[in-house]
């Protein structure tokens, strides 16, 4: 009876290590082949992770919450050969996807794809160039299964590409699979003081990561501005009630068009900065980040070309968005991607917001609530719709100059909202 050692492969997107956010196995299970044993937490997403064999867990190699590094031992399991030790490196599992796990569970199709580890596998080697290999290495392929259509049997890049068109749909995990554990997987300690201490792990400490990164690496800079709103409201009141029949129209449909308008005069706010490289990518397309509150944590799903859309196409979208991210169903290319991300406290929003940015953007575009405030115009006291916009800018890449023209641009664009509309306006 012997013991096979499973370590941690190679889950993609270059990291040295992952976060353990929940076991689907407890020692003494059975388990067979293709079993989820672990799900695995990214920067964007779970990874499930199967079981390359059969046989019983006799060991785990860390709780939930804790990191283990790429080719760290993660479980052993106990087999009928001998003791098997091997440093798992190629991808063994597929990126979290809710959305497809709905689809495939509602077809009764089982989550679980297939991953046969070299120390298991069939030792004959498979005729195939170094590059093709490292290929089927980094997409996870066995190349074994792969239809060779080579000379002798030789695997080509185009089997690859063909295997892949015809592998079965990912794994995926459900975000709503992992909230309990990964909010709560920690009991909290109650100390005699009345003290409650909570360990940060999951999506809570990879936001509290990202936060701190932000801080620490981006010299920020806030710029507020008051906008008065009063025609925009009026504007979206008459469009609702001319449309009934189409999504609700709310602020950030108009707020996105002024934002798509004005990056075209200011390109180095629609950026994004890669400060190892030192490189700065300008983007021709919006790609709307819409900061969004969940039982989870905060999470930024993606307009994707927001500004091709129309205000009711944005409106439906946004709904979309922000129903699939609390409800944990967001893909992790649906949370991928922003330029330029909008963040709003809605009722909540206060008078004033310094809202940090989403690196790698250089901008972060800070919604404050509307209120109603007497306004002196021509020398007379009135009533307007005042609403802050509170920003944040990337100040290695973004002069303060820069920002504040590009706010002011995106004011007078708000205050007479039919500009937004008018070609060369």
């Amino acid at each position: 009876m012997g013991a096979y050692v499973f370590k941690l492969p190679d889950i993609g997107e270059g990291i040295a290590e992952s976060e353990i956010a929940t076991w689907r196995v407890e020692v003494g299970d059975r388990i067979s082949e293709d079993q989820p044993l672990v799900d695995m937490l990214t920067d964007k997403a779970a990874v499930e992770i199967p079981s390359p064999v059969t046989g019983k867990v006799i060991e785990l190699h860390g709780a939930a919450g804790d990191k283990i590094a790429v080719g760290g031992r993660l479980v052993t399991i106990q087999l009928d050969s001998a003791t098997i030790e091997v440093d798992e490196t190629k991808p063994a599992a597929t990126q979290s996807s809710a959305n497809e796990v709905a689809s495939r569970a509602s077809a009764g199709e089982p989550a679980s794809s297939r991953w046969v580890p070299d120390a298991v596998a069939d030792s004959t080697p498979v005729p195939a160039a170094p590059s093709v290999r490292k290929l089927a290495r980094e997409r996870g392929i066995d190349l074994r299964e792969v239809k060779a259509s080579g000379p002798a049997g030789r695997v080509l890049r185009d089997d690859l590409d063909r295997h892949a068109a015809a592998a079965p749909a990912p794994v995926a995990v459900a975000v709503e699979d992992l909230r309990e554990p990964v909010v709560s997987a920690q009991p909290a300690v109650q100390g005699d003081d009345g003290i409650e201490q909570i360990k940060l792990i999951g999506l809570r400490r990879k936001i509290a990561e990202a936060m701190q990164r932000a801080k620490q690496r981006i010299p920020h800079f806030a710029y507020v501005e008051e906008v008065d709103v009063t025609e925009l409201e009026a504007m979206r009141a008459r469009l609702n009630a001319l449309y009934p029949d189409r999504p609700r129209l709310t602020l950030l449909p108009l707020l996105i068009q002024a934002l798509g308008r004005a990056i075209a005069d200011f390109p180095m706010i629609n950026a994004t900065y890669d400060d190892e490289a030192g490189v700065v990518s300008r983007h021709r397309a919006l790609h709307a980040g819409i900061a969004t509150q969940t039982p989870a944590g905060l999470v930024v799903p993606v307009m994707k070309d927001a500004q091709r859309l129309s205000l009711w196409q944005r409106a439906a979208e946004l709904r979309r968005l922000a129903d699939a991210a609390r409800a944990g169903k967001a893909t992790r290319a649906e949370l991928s991607g922003s330029t330029l991300t909008i963040t709003s406290l809605g009722a909540l929003g206060g008078i004033v917001t310094t809202p940090v940015i989403n690196a790698p953007e250089v901008a972060i575009i800070g919604v404050n609530k509307i209120a109603q405030k007497p306004v002196v115009i021509d020398g007379q006291v009135v009533v307007r719709s005042i609403m802050n916009l509170s920003s944040s800018f990337d100040h290695r890449i973004v002069d303060g100059f820069d920002a504040a023209s590009f706010i002011q641009r995106v004011k007078a664009l708000l205050e007479a909202p039919t500009l937004m509309f008018i070609e060369g306006a």
